[in-house]
């Protein structure tokens, strides 16, 4: 069935939050006293925060996130831009009646900073954020819930993500899954989980949309 709707991960997918995100991962590593490598804090990134920083240490995780959080909102418009042609792509994908949506695993807070600062937001009937569903991605509850939200078919729907738990999710959801070339994680690696698609560039999904 051809692809109707696409459902998108935000930061690493459609827009830019890698030195962001690793700046502040530094900042909150700094401030309790940690050391991690560069290549350490790329792992991190991905799952929602509590999860990261419950593994790191329990006991001071939910403070470790807030003085994330507090350093992620300070300096988020001075880093965070939209990726090379997502505009253009999105409004493409509109023109052609694609049904769009969100599915991350941030906060509602921190979606729509992204979303208000690269002006994508009107471009998504739905918007599904951590806050949104008990399970995160990979769980396919928010999959799910976009779906329905934009009453959309199972079958005919896309995942596009930078990250593994986004194909994950879309698999154990019964939907087709993209991978993004541009990921930090890098393509070799998300094409272990095998997705149905790579971008190589945003613009790639307009011929998945057409069929070529």
């Amino acid at each position: 069935m051809s692809i109707r709707t696409i459902l998108f991960d935000l930061d690493g997918t459609l827009i830019d939050t890698n030195q962001l995100i690793m700046a502040s991962f530094r900042h909150t590593f700094n401030y309790f006293k940690l050391n991690f490598t560069d290549e350490q804090i790329v792992a991190f990134n991905g799952p929602p925060l509590v999860d990261t920083f419950m593994k790191i240490d329990p006991l001071r995780a939910n403070e470790m996130v807030e003085t994330y959080r507090t350093h992620n909102h300070l300096e988020h418009d001075n880093y965070v831009e939209a990726f090379p042609k997502v505009v253009e792509t999105l409004k493409a994908l509109e023109g052609m009646e694609i049904k769009l949506g969100i599915v991350s695993t941030k906060m509602a807070k921190g979606v729509h900073m992204g979303l208000a600062h690269t002006g994508i937001t009107d471009f998504f009937d739905s918007i599904i954020t951590f806050d949104d569903v008990a399970n995160p991605k990979p769980h396919p509850e928010p999959v799910f819930k976009a779906i329905q939200e934009l009453d959309a078919d199972v079958h005919s729907t896309l995942m596009v993500g930078d990250n593994f738990h986004d194909i994950v999710a879309g698999q154990n959801a019964g939907v087709q899954t993209a991978a993004v070339a541009w990921s930090q994680k890098g393509r070799d690696h998300l094409l272990t989980y095998k997705p149905t698609f790579m971008l190589e560039n945003m613009t790639d999904l307009l011929q998945i949309v057409d069929g070529k």
